[in-house]
């Protein structure tokens, strides 16, 4: 995904630390975007977690393992935390 000015501002893109059991998490990702998790689906190894944030999902895919370490469940507010290394070009037709 990628994030114009335009598009981080109407998602509320967040630049403040991340925190966690009341300490704060530094990273490196400028784009954060906090959102509340309305789904987790377990597969085999892989868990899809969807947030909306603001109005818009954003779906992640991570270890079933993340999931249950972080104790993941529907409902809480987290964050979308989007680290692209590659940035594809695409046309229509």
């Amino acid at each position: 995904m990628l994030l114009t000015p335009k598009l981080s501002n109407a998602l509320g893109r967040n630049t403040k630390p991340v925190t966690q059991m009341g300490g704060i998490v530094k990273i490196s990702a400028r784009n954060r975007l906090k959102g509340k998790i309305i789904e987790v689906k377990k597969g085999a190894t892989t868990a899809h977690v969807r947030l909306d944030v603001n109005g818009i999902i954003v779906t992640a895919s991570i270890t079933n393992e993340a999931v249950d370490e972080l104790g993941l469940k529907v409902g809480q507010e987290g964050y979308a935390i989007i680290k692209a290394s590659d940035v594809m070009v695409g046309l229509d037709g």
